[in-house]
């Protein structure tokens, strides 16, 4: 046996460890790599253990155990803390940049929508073998912190639009699987680029939920909002008045177009359809107004309570043309949103059943923060020009919101 070897054993028996022990390799692997963290750390300290030295600048602190995967198998090691600063061993270095790549892999597969029960086959495509359903929930929890900040960031602009809409997504809750509502916001700053306001999962569509979630909204700073798009959700439409009671309301067009032909026989829908179009196609409120008492006269002798609901919804339907001509394409419906909604459905229903509000939240503010960046650094940045959301503070524009909200009602419309 050479020098080097009788060296070698020697140190080896400090730690028990024999050349005839079983688990050698992985023993011996084991002592060497604590060895070397020892001597790290006394590097990195500049003393020896109990050593007093003035040079010393800190103390060491206890270990904490981690579990280093290698050829030989598992090896659990000790790895020195400090009082002041922090340590991690230079040998696991490559490892370490090996599992930020892998989890930037899982991640990225998360977010495009594939199930941590279909993750192990992605990871095993990798080429590694060893990580279960478990290991890739905790690795995805490492989008909790992003996600986080994207939510609670604050709101420093003002936004005179805002577009609010739910979808329902199933989650175990209580050891059932149950609907739970995903509310979304989105908005358009006063310079005219758009931006995920917030969201957030609960029970259900109703007021006291939807008024905790634009209480959210305001505390970290949304103002100056104008109008907002959204369907007519009874709890929706109270907790907008309680919360955003400045800002007029838009009732969703396409929403109350199919409502209304909810009273129309199968044959008549298309004759209805032409009738309300004529409505939206007018120049200016004053036009669409009339055109609409003329709508309702034609509708009340064959299908009275299509006319009636046009009638009651009147101002609700048209709110949006107080605004920029320029931006009533996008303004009379939630159209903005449900396709951002889709966006989300599409990643959420491959995941199917998530086992908890959390999980959901993680996937959902992930794809957000995604499409949040892509309408940041698009191509086309401006939702509406600059030039046209100068429109929103200009006096004849604000003497034209004024008469038309001093001709509503005080009170919004019942769900019909």
């Amino acid at each position: 046996m050479t020098e080097a070897m009788m060296a070698l054993k020697e140190q080896l028996s400090k730690y028990g460890v024999q050349l005839d022990d079983e688990d050698f390799l992985r023993e011996a692997l084991r002592c060497l790599a604590q060895m070397l963290m020892e001597g790290e750390v006394t590097q990195q300290i500049g003393a020896e253990r109990y050593e007093r030295r003035a040079e010393r600048k800190t103390q060491r602190n206890g270990h904490r155990e981690r579990q280093w995967d290698t050829r030989v198998g598992e090896i659990a090691l000790q790895i020195p803390k400090l009082r002041q600063g922090s340590y991690f061993p230079s040998l696991l270095e490559p490892r370490r940049r090996a599992e930020r790549a892998l989890l930037s892999v899982v991640q990225s597969a998360y977010v495009e929508g594939v199930s941590t029960r279909k993750m192990e086959a992605v990871v095993q495509a990798l080429g590694l073998q060893s990580l279960d359903k478990s290991q890739v929930s905790r690795m995805c929890r490492e989008l909790d912190g992003m996600v986080k900040a994207f939510r609670d960031r604050p709101l420093e602009d003002a936004y005179p639009y805002v577009w609010l809409d739910a979808v329902y997504v199933k989650v175990r809750h209580n050891h059932r699987i149950v609907s739970r509502a995903l509310v979304i916001a989105i908005g358009v700053r006063d310079s005219g680029e758009r931006e995920v306001l917030g969201f957030d999962v609960g029970g259900s569509e109703e007021k006291d939920f939807w008024v905790q979630f634009l209480r959210t909204l305001t505390r970290r700073g949304l103002k100056g909002v104008q109008l907002v798009i959204s369907d007519a959700h009874e709890g929706l439409k109270s907790a907008i008045t309680q919360v955003l009671s400045g800002a007029a309301w838009q009732r969703c067009r396409v929403h109350f177009m199919r409502n209304v032909l909810a009273h129309v026989p199968q044959q008549d829908k298309s004759l209805v359809v032409l009738l309300l179009r004529m409505v939206f196609s007018q120049p200016d409120r004053q036009a669409a107004g009339q055109q609409l008492a003329e709508v309702v006269g034609k509708l009340r002798p064959r299908w009275p309570k299509a006319a009636q609901l046009l009638e009651d919804a009147e101002d609700d339907i048209l709110a949006y043309m107080a605004f920029p001509p320029e931006h009533w394409t996008r303004l009379y419906s939630t159209n903005p949103l449900e396709r951002l909604n889709k966006e989300v459905r599409r990643r959420t229903n491959v995941v199917g059943i998530f086992p908890d509000d959390n999980a959901a939240i993680r996937l959902v503010g992930a794809v957000l923060m995604e499409v949040d960046d892509e309408w940041a650094a698009g191509t086309e940045r401006r939702y509406f020009s600059q030039g046209s959301m100068q429109k929103l503070i200009a006096p004849d524009l604000q003497s034209e919101r004024l008469v038309s909200e001093t001709a509503k009602s005080p009170r919004l419309p019942p769900v019909h």
